[in-house]
């Protein structure tokens, strides 16, 4: 019964994100505060594994493809559809709910513990609105970083494909062409603007609602993770049966 209320109250939270804006003077500064705090400050953790990762993918990939019946071409083809498929928007998401998720269920629960959310919730402020929506609007930018760690995957593929000797920069980039179809790039992005929700929503969901001292704000970050993590999993097998199936 819990869990269920849980649920319930998870739900009620999205409907009041939207219910009583805040004044857009003081949302847009939020906004661009969340942008700063949640997108830009993730793209140097992501850059650097995308690199590195992609090129493991690729060391990976030609070190099983030891036949010399399969064409060198077949270590960048599978390295795109690896990257493009899942890494970027699963492994990257998953990533992103530990770095993302963390800092917005601690930053909620803080202000929860130091009682700043009941002094909005005095002064009329709708406090989810004030707090959750920003974050969610930020987050909806998140396929840009979605497309950093594509491009730079592919990248660090094609030099350690390069530098590893496991194939020529012609092979890979015939390898990258081939076969393309344009509709994996939207599946891409609709599970990536799905996953967004997802890290915007849950962590706000238990730094908001949870009680308790400055101990609980850390355990209520880890709570965050595990289910943020649990729901990008379930949904990204949902998506890829309904879209790819």
């Amino acid at each position: 019964m819990t869990y269920l209320n849980s649920i319930g109250a998870y739900f009620i939270m999205i409907k009041d994100m939207f219910r009583k804006p805040t004044k857009w003077s003081v949302m847009k500064i939020l906004i661009f505060k969340d942008i700063d705090d949640l997108i830009i400050g993730s793209l140097g953790i992501v850059a650097f594994i995308s690199f590195f990762v992609g090129g493991v993918v690729t060391i990976q990939t030609a070190l099983n493809m030891t036949s010399p019946l399969f064409p060198k071409y077949l270590v960048g083809f599978a390295t795109r559809q690896s990257i493009i498929l899942e890494f970027a928007p699963t492994f990257i998401s998953i990533i992103m709910a530990g770095k993302v998720g963390s800092f917005i269920t601690s930053s909620i629960g803080t202000m929860r513990v130091t009682e700043q959310i009941d002094a909005l919730e005095v002064m009329g402020i709708n406090a989810i609105n004030y707090l959750v929506f920003p974050k969610f609007i930020a987050l909806m930018l998140y396929p840009f970083v979605i497309s950093i760690a594509m491009f730079l995957g592919i990248i660090g593929g094609m030099v350690a494909c390069i530098y590893g000797g496991y194939s020529t920069i012609d092979d890979y980039i015939i390898g990258i062409q081939l076969d393309f179809i344009p509709f994996h790039i939207t599946y891409a992005f609709i599970k990536t603007f799905v996953f967004a929700f997802v890290i915007a929503t849950i962590p706000s969901y238990h730094g908001y609602f949870m009680q308790g001292g400055a101990l609980e704000v850390g355990k209520a970050s880890t709570t965050a993770f595990v289910w943020t993590s649990v729901a990008i999993i379930l949904l990204n097998y949902i998506l890829t049966q309904l879209l790819l199936s």
